[in-house]
């Protein structure tokens, strides 16, 4: 019996077309995790009226070069290392236990979390520009503009700035999103209830997804507060953990609802693009 497997740059080429689908609710994010509780503190829909109505719709697609450059870096890279490191460790038939699997999406998230940080610093500086005034905005006319304004205006190790934080995130969601989605979809085939179609790859994304924003919230909360911070605001991470522990624990989870909503369909179109690419375009090997 003949299965196919993916391609290396099927999970580039899926997070990018998600991203495109999903970047209006990533930018609503970037917005309630970088205000501060107070009366003008806002939600879901009522920052989305209010982006809208200040900039306009076409503003729900600020920073959407970055946030797809970002994709083909560092979703890349990370499926490109899980699935490589899987392929490998399944050459002979066996099945891969879940402990491999988490420690295999550890390796990619790491890595890919560091390829992504430049795209992903500029992202979401695209995304909050429009919340600063006028003469304070950075005004990056897309995303390798903006590589190119950061390094040379701050320094080529400005690009890097959250690095850790955004490769330890990276490895929480790579965990979350694809050694869940591989156990969680095994569990539904194992069961006979469910066939390798795109029912089964919907609720297998769907439950990645719910799992993977939970294990990251609280990073992504302060990854996001320092990218978007001035030079020397926070000497560390422990420095943005203290500012947003001001508002008490539920300054972590700040943005939990458009983070699932988000997260989670793009989960869904990740996954099922690329099932659709893995089925249709990968590569022929045989399984026992």
């Amino acid at each position: 019996m003949e299965t196919r497997r993916s391609r290396w740059y099927f999970g580039g080429i899926a997070s990018a077309g998600a991203a495109c689908c999903t970047h209006p609710l990533d930018l609503i994010k970037v917005h309630l995790q970088t205000q501060q509780q107070g009366k003008g503190s806002v939600g879901l829909i009522s920052m989305g009226v209010r982006v809208v109505k200040s900039d306009g719709f076409l503003a729900l697609y600020n920073g959407l070069s970055a946030s797809v450059l970002r994709q083909l870096t560092y979703s890349m890279t990370r499926f490109a290392i899980y699935e490589n490191i899987k392929a490998r460790l399944t050459n002979d038939g066996r099945a891969m236990p879940f402990h491999e699997k988490i420690l295999a999406a550890t390796v990619a998230g790491s890595l890919g979390g560091v390829v992504g940080t430049p795209a992903d610093m500029v992202n979401v500086r695209m995304q909050n520009d429009m919340k600063l005034l006028a003469d304070q905005r950075r005004n990056y006319k897309h995303a390798i503009d903006g590589l190119y304004q950061v390094a040379t205006k701050e320094g080529p190790q400005r690009l890097f700035s959250g690095a850790t934080m955004a490769s330890s995130r990276a490895v929480f969601v790579t965990i979350g999103q694809l050694s869940c989605y591989d156990q969680i979809k095994g569990l539904l085939l194992y069961s006979g209830f469910f066939k390798d179609n795109i029912v089964c790859h919907f609720t297998s994304s769907l439950a990645a997804g719910a799992i993977a924003t939970f294990l990251t919230m609280p990073l992504d909360v302060m990854k996001t507060r320092v990218m978007n911070s001035k030079p020397g605001q926070y000497k560390n991470l422990f420095a943005a953990a203290k500012d947003i522990g001001k508002n008490g624990p539920v300054g972590f989870f700040k943005g939990f609802i458009p983070a699932f909503v988000r997260l989670g369909p793009q989960t869904i179109l990740t996954f099922v693009f690329f099932e659709q690419l893995r089925l249709r375009f990968g590569y022929k090997v045989k399984s026992s």
